[in-house]
Order: C-alpha cells, then sequence, then structure tokens
C-alpha cells in the first residue's frame, strides 16, 4: 500500500491510497459492508454511487460462512464481485457488544449466530483477514464504553498496545496493509501515549478508535486532534465509526482521511433521507403529493427517476424497493459530500465549505422523522 499526499488547506489534506485492488481518492467514506455486501444494495449500485471502497466485518464473516470458505471461494474480492478496495475490521466493536471475555490471551465469546463457543486471539484475528483477503487489515484491540473510569480506560489502551505489538509479529501477507488502532477513551494524555505508542510499531496505518461510543462531541473532536498530532504526517489516518454529515467535516479539517460508519444505510431502512438541504424522514405526510426529487441538488438515479411521493408509497407499504432506493440515495449523498470536501482543500476553501454546508443543511425534521 502506498499513500501520498495531495493538497493540504490548513489540517485537512487529500491523498492517494493505492491498494493492489485500485486507487482510493481520500478523504473518502466507507459505507459497512457486514456480512459481504453492503444491506439492500449491490457492488454494481456501489460504484454507481461513488463509493471507492467497501468495509467488510471480521467477525460475521469468519462465522458464516467462515474465512476458509471465503478463501477457497477467491477470496473476499471474488466472494463478493468487489474489484475495487476492501477493509476488514478485526471484529473488536462486536465483541465488544456481545460482553466477551477479554484475557490477556484474547478474548472468549459466544457466537450470535448458533451460541457456540468461540475464541479470538489477536494473532487469530491477522489469519483469519490473511485468509479473507482483504487490502487493509485492522489489528484486534480492547474496547470499552464511554463514561468509564480512567484507570479502565487506560488498562484497555496498554492491552491494545501489547496486542499491537503481537499483531505486527505475525502478519506476514505482502499485498496486504496492516492498520494498528489508536485507544485511550477522551483523557488526552491517554490518548498521547497510545498514538506515539501505536506508531513506533510501524504500521502501515491508523485507525482512530474507541470514539463514537457515547461521548460529547467536543472530547471526541479533541481526542482526535491529540492523536493526529502524534501520528506520521505520511500515513493515513482513519476515524472509526463515524459517518455523519458534521462528524466527518470535522474530522476532516482535524486531518483525517477516512471514515466508516453504518448510518447513511441504516437510516434509510428506517426512511431518513441525507440531502444537503437537510435530513428528514420520507413518512411525513406532507410527501403524499410531492413529485420532487429527494433532494434537488442530487444527480443519483434516486433523484432523477422518482419522485418523494412514490418513494414515500414504497417505504410505507413495505416495499423492499423503497428501501434500495433510499439506501442508493444515502450513499450517492455521502460519496458527493467527500468529493466536495476533496475539491473545497484543492481550493484551499474548506473552511468556507464546512460552514456554508451546515449551514444549508437547516433542520426539516418533525415529530415523525427518525432522530
Amino acid at each position: 500500500m502506498r499513500f501520498e499526499i495531495g493538497a493540504i488547506d490548513g489540517t485537512a489534506r487529500t491523498g492517494s491510497l493505492a491498494t493492489s485492488h485500485g486507487v482510493v481518492r481520500t478523504p473518502a467514506f466507507m459505507p459497512v459492508g457486514t456480512r459481504g455486501t453492503v444491506k439492500m444494495v449491490d457492488t454494481r449500485d456501489l460504484a454507481e454511487a461513488g463509493v471507492q471502497m467497501v468495509l467488510a466485518n471480521t467477525y460475521h464473516l469468519m462465522l458464516r460462512p467462515g474465512e476458509h470458505v471465503v478463501c477457497d471461494l477467491g477470496g473476499l474480492h471474488s466472494f463478493m464481485g468487489w474489484d475495487a478496495p476492501i477493509l476488514t475490521d478485526s471484529g473488536g466493536y462486536q465483541i465488544f457488544s456481545l460482553d466477551a471475555n477479554v484475557t490477556e490471551e484474547g478474548v472468549e465469546f459466544r457466537s450470535s449466530y448458533d451460541g457456540s463457543r468461540v475464541e479470538l486471539t489477536p494473532e487469530d484475528a491477522v489469519g483469519i483477514q490473511e485468509n479473507l483477503g482483504s487490502d487493509i487489515a485492522m489489528i484486534l484491540d480492547v474496547l470499552i464504553g464511554l463514561p468509564a473510569p480512567r484507570e479502565d480506560v487506560r488498562y484497555a489502551m496498554e492491552r491494545t498496545l501489547r496486542w499491537s505489538a503481537r499483531a505486527v509479529r505475525v502478519h506476514e501477507r505482502e499485498d496486504q496493509a496492516l492498520f494498528g488502532i489508536v485507544q485511550g477513551g477522551t483523557d488526552p494524555e491517554l490518548r498521547k501515549k497510545s498514538a506515539a505508542m501505536t506508531a513506533s510499531l510501524g504500521f502501515d496505518g491508523f485507525g482512530i478508535g474507541g470514539l463514537s461510543v457515547g461521548e460529547p462531541e467536543a472530547d471526541r473532536n479533541h481526542a482526535i486532534e491529540v492523536v493526529v498530532a502524534e501520528l506520521p504526517e505520511d500515513r493515513v489516518r482513519y476515524t472509526m465509526g463515524l459517518g455523519d454529515t458534521k462528524g466527518m467535516l470535522d474530522g476532516v479539517v482535524r486531518g483525517v482521511d477516512l471514515f466508516d460508519c453504518v448510518w447513511p444505510t441504516r437510516l434509510a431502512r428506517h426512511g431518513k433521507v441525507l440531502t444537503s438541504i437537510g435530513d428528514y424522514s420520507i413518512r411525513r405526510a406532507e410527501f403524499k403529493r410531492s413529485d420532487g426529487p429527494l433532494d434537488p441538488n442530487c444527480d443519483c438515479r434516486t433523484c432523477r427517476a422518482h419522485s418523494r411521493g412514490y418513494l414515500r408509497h414504497l417505504f410505507l407499504t413495505g416495499e423492499p424497493t423503497g428501501l434500495r432506493l433510499l439506501t442508493l440515495h444515502n450513499l450517492a449523498y455521502t460519496a458527493s459530500l467527500m468529493a466536495q470536501v476533496r475539491e473545497s482543500i484543492e481550493s484551499g476553501e474548506l473552511e468556507s465549505f464546512r460552514r456554508a454546508t451546515l449551514a444549508a443543511r437547516v433542520s426539516t425534521q418533525s415529530e415523525d422523522s427518525l432522530a
């Protein structure tokens, strides 16, 4: 993997992330393809929406169909029919949500599919992702919810550092980059220590983990600033689990290159539409006879071909096509936002773009919209 920095505007920058399956122009957003697919859409839809890279979930794929099945079927790219970059997470977030037993050796948990006992070590997480064949693999980290006692945050951060060193020692696949993960909650001192020590291990890039788990926005932003200051300038910075418009803009201005989140696709399945003029629920009664597009500034397939009245009808009657069309739009909106971010950095006008974007997204939510 190669990463070359392009334009710089303050702390923000554009870049080219070259992998064996293509180049990703950063800053970029990765939709989440949990089980080897982004819900409701196929890979042609993703490409048409402007998606450059997707994230697949190691936890789910190692349980079903199993990493060896994926490997035997040609690896994750062939398995998915997606000949563009793929990042796989380590499964740490899902394991965190399962209340797993965490020891120095690794984690032990019950499968969410059949209840069977599963063990996973930092070495296992690397080996599984090498079998999956993703372009970027993430180390197994220890995640805790916030707020939490400082001692608990420190202990999780230090264990993550020990697991990081173990992951580096066993990673062998030359066509796959390995990213470390910075922990430390929202404590500036712990974040700084974690970032510096993780950087010293020589990873190809760095995830900023342990955020978007309940902390205040200001604390999240400060944690990102502290981490970015300690990381090498020539490596990718990836804030994990962040994907809303304001959150990504906050990250970009602080020097973040990559983002991922279920936000655009999950909201679409609940009828929430992301637009340049504000987010709203397609369920609203005022759209029953609306012949306009979801977003007057969007040229995605959904906005070109279908009215809000029709999409509201599909959603309220439970037609799967409606969920697919809303998902396509939300993905296209997010990809377009990142493209405009890159253009604004190149022109030296990121801050003006950020202010204008947030000002234009006047709240159009009503009582029946999804918060």
